[in-house]
């Protein structure tokens, strides 16, 4: 099992001798092979979240486990992906895929089997040997995917990971995101500031408040997509269908009223 546990979490920041409260009272879980989105405003804590999750912050309260255990670092069952494509520039596409599998110490047919299979289900067929300058964003967001994949993780971190993508390209990668998930499905946690995106692409969407950050509401996505087969469908489709529609903007009223709220307070 690979689920992910916060649970009771709680995150305090020292800025300039005072203290800032990020997170509060975060309880929620990702199950095992589950894809969730995480939203919320700016500075809410969404990604020191996920950083919690891939052992690179620690919670001042609670704890956050993964596969049952506390987080104590970094390790193999979990990779992050993030908004900027972190390629290695001097290495080729077939280089930077199997990059971590050489650290990994895998044999040279293990690491050339998973090379060809994300090669293959990333769509990079005839780009092994190119460069990541000679690629577009969304090739190079491709293989860093495919580099995650290749690695065999439990866990996949995505921190804004089509952020930095042009609106077609963004579309095209929630699209083969959705299919890489289904051939090969992992435990997802995915910080993402689009709703339509969350809701395109999670089983189920937390909405956090403004700081501190708290678990304002979670919404179940994976019984309305399996009913209404929302996978067999484009991306505009399924966006423009009714049940998309009234999930969407159920969410964003949720950030609104918190949006309105926060500016009552100024």
């Amino acid at each position: 099992m690979s689920d992910i546990v916060f649970n009771g979490v709680g995150r305090v920041f020292d800025q300039s001798g005072s203290p800032v409260v990020a997170l509060d009272s975060i309880d929620f879980t990702i199950r095992d092979r589950e894809f969730v989105a995480v939203v919320g405003p700016s500075g809410c804590g969404k990604t020191t979240l996920l950083r919690m999750a891939a052992g690179l912050d620690f919670p001042t309260a609670g704890s956050v486990r993964v596969g049952g255990e506390i987080v104590r670092g970094p390790g193999p069952d979990r990779t992050l992906i993030f908004q900027q494509f972190a390629l290695f520039p001097w290495k080729t596409v077939r280089q930077n895929i199997e990059f971590g599998l050489i650290c990994a110490h895998k044999s040279r047919e293990d690491r050339e089997a998973a090379v060809r299979r994300y090669v293959d289900l990333m769509g990079l067929e005839g780009r092994e040997e190119a460069y990541p300058h000679q690629l577009s964003g969304g090739m190079q967001q491709r293989v860093a995917i495919a580099r995650s994949y290749a690695l065999d993780p439990d866990v996949l971190l995505m921190d804004e990971p089509f952020g930095a993508l042009d609106a077609q390209t963004r579309v095209v990668m929630q699209e083969e995101l959705i299919k890489l998930a289904r051939i090969s499905p992992r435990t997802v946690m995915f910080i993402t500031h689009s709703v339509e995106e969350a809701v395109y692409l999670a089983d189920r969407v937390v909405v956090m408040t403004k700081r501190p950050g708290r678990i304002r509401e979670i919404i179940d996505i994976a019984e309305i997509r399996s009913r209404e087969r929302w996978g067999e469908r484009h991306v505009e489709e399924t966006m423009d269908l009714e049940s998309f529609v009234h999930l969407r903007t159920a969410i964003w009223k949720r950030l609104r009223e918190d949006g309105l709220a926060a500016a009552a307070n100024l």
